[in-house]
């Protein structure tokens, strides 16, 4: 995420701004422009192609632009397709949901990963149904691009009860937005060709019975040693979960450290160099990362708190990492560089 500042007055800004609180204008999100800009007394844009505030500013505290002539809902809050009801309890927990979204949506975009709005295709797509356990039973997961999240994840008691029962060293909503798309990647990157014996060879068969994983993996927990190859107990269960897993650890490092570059905790470029396919640009994401997780946790440590990377990846884990970043770039890089560097 990058260091914002208001187009106004050049007051620093959070992502989640829609106000300045030195000047007192009002903001929105340019998810294009990825940078901030002002509106007028009109709600609309000062500068730029006429844009106004998501539909959603209030329900969801979404600050995202939208265009005045067009769809009422941002990129981001029209991919959800069921919410609760206005008035309903679970409304702020629906917020917060849809706020670790909108960090989701930012990267996957800075990614070139495809989104699809399934307006043009309704068999393709990512798409959100977001609900409350409060009136019926919810099971967070991903099924053919549809992802549901159970709202009661929010709660900061509910979520760290789950994470100390299930024995979970990290446990968020952006955590689980980010976990679940990467099932439905799997589909859109690995599932045929080249692509799928690659990621066979350090996965495993993605059509292993599913539920008989599931069933051995809550009966008799991770086997001895899974540290070595495994960057969680939970990526053990079964090959699906192994490559989730791994894309999810892929976006939070890849998102931390663009957040570091831009306040200055990490080289200037390295937003920029760690993009590069092949083994280049996973090598220097790694180099960067390393250092960076250990200072991370330091930090947290001399607060009080527990590391903020409470994870290893050792060498087979970043093979599997390595192919993801593999595959990644390969959506938003020219086939003629992808020769060049043998990616």
């Amino acid at each position: 995420m990058r260091d914002f500042a208001c187009p106004h007055c050049g007051q620093q800004l959070a992502f989640e701004n829609s106000v300045c609180l030195n000047c007192g204008n009002s903001l929105g999100f340019d998810l294009a422009a990825r940078d901030f800009a002002t509106l007028g007394p009109d709600g609309v844009t000062t500068t730029g192609p006429a844009r106004k505030m998501c539909a959603n500013l209030h329900v969801a505290a979404c600050n995202w632009l939208v265009p005045v002539d067009g769809e009422p809902l941002c990129r981001s809050c029209s991919l959800t397709r069921t919410r609760p009801a206005d008035g309903d309890p679970a409304l702020p927990a629906f917020a917060e949901a849809e706020a670790a979204k909108r960090r989701l949506v930012v990267e996957l975009v800075e990614l070139s990963l495809p989104i699809n709005d399934r307006e043009a295709d309704p068999e393709k797509g990512l798409t959100f149904d977001l609900l409350s356990s409060q009136h019926e039973n919810v099971i967070t997961g991903h099924d053919s691009g549809v992802i549901t999240l159970d709202l009661a994840e929010g709660d900061d008691v509910h979520r760290e009860q789950l994470r100390i029962s299930m024995d979970e060293p990290y446990r968020t909503l952006l955590g689980h937005f980010r976990h679940e798309t990467g099932h439905y990647f799997f589909f859109v990157l690995a599932e045929t060709g080249p692509a799928r014996q690659e990621f066979e060879s350090l996965f495993g068969d993605p059509d292993l019975d599913y539920q008989e994983a599931l069933d051995r993996h809550y009966s008799q927990g991770a086997p001895e040693g899974w540290e070595e190859t495994y960057v969680s107990s939970y990526a053990t269960m079964h090959p699906a979960e192994d490559w989730a897993e791994t894309f999810a650890h892929y976006l939070h490092i890849r998102d931390t450290i663009d957040t570091a570059a831009a306040f200055g905790f990490a080289p200037a470029g390295a937003a920029a160099t760690h993009a590069l396919p092949g083994d280049v640009g996973f090598d220097r994401i790694i180099a960067l990362w390393l250092p960076l997780a250990w200072s991370l946790n330091m930090i947290n440590r001399s607060m009080g708190h527990k590391d903020l990377y409470p994870f290893v990846l050792p060498p087979a884990v970043l093979d599997k990492m390595r192919l993801v970043h593999k595959l990644v770039a390969a959506e938003n890089t020219p086939a003629e560089v992808n020769a060049a560097v043998g990616a």
